[in-house]
């Protein structure tokens, strides 16, 4: 166990490395003998997998919204000797399950790395990584440059169907940054607003 254990999120737009960094950070902590669990919810594999656009993936436990996960890494702690947890798509956690999160870092001495999205297609807080943002140790920015289409910066993630930014709905419809019935592109604050996915 980790003395002074922390709780940290890592959050960016569609497309800032936030999986593959997740599955690195995963790989370095192994590298230095830690042993760890790798948590998610709702990858765009739909399945108990963390996917990066660029291929890497590795088998994870799968969340829903009734999951106790406090109950989950202690008992797989009890069982291996846990010494960190990786959350990927953390933005679909619900505020309880961060606090749950919260206590495994405080109580279990485990170290807890989240990542994910900080605002939906509506460019409104997750409630997950609004409770990240609260209660959280560190809070980082992902430094991979995401570009609109004009080259501006792109942060917000703006939800595409029929080549429309579509600004209604609901909050969860997974989906991809490729061709398909619902794509997300990230865009700078100007071409969001304007609803411009392109020249």
């Amino acid at each position: 166990m980790a003395e002074g254990a922390e709780l940290i999120f890592y959050y960016g737009p569609m497309g800032a490395g936030k999986s593959t960094f997740a599955l690195q950070t995963q790989f370095n902590q192994q590298q230095q003998g830690r042993v760890g669990m790798l948590v998610t919810k709702q990858d765009r594999s739909g399945g108990a997998l963390v996917t990066s656009r660029i291929g890497l993936e590795a088998e994870a436990n799968l969340l829903d919204d009734e999951i106790d996960l406090y109950s989950l890494v202690s008992e797989r702690h009890e069982e291996c000797g846990l010494d960190f947890v990786i959350c990927d798509e953390a933005q679909f956690l619900t505020p309880l399950q961060v606090e749950q999160l919260a206590r495994v870092v405080d109580v279990e001495s485990i170290d807890v790395f989240a990542f994910g999205l900080l605002t939906d297609f509506r460019s409104t807080l997750f409630p997950g990584a609004a409770r990240l943002v609260e209660i959280a140790d560190e809070v980082h920015r992902m430094q991979s440059i995401v570009l609109c289409w004009c080259g501006r910066p792109g942060f917000l993630n703006a939800r595409i169907v029929e080549g429309l930014v579509i600004r209604s709905g609901e909050v969860v419809a997974i989906g991809d940054t490729q061709a398909g019935p619902v794509m997300y592109r990230a865009l700078c604050r100007k071409h969001y607003v304007e609803g411009r996915t392109g020249r």
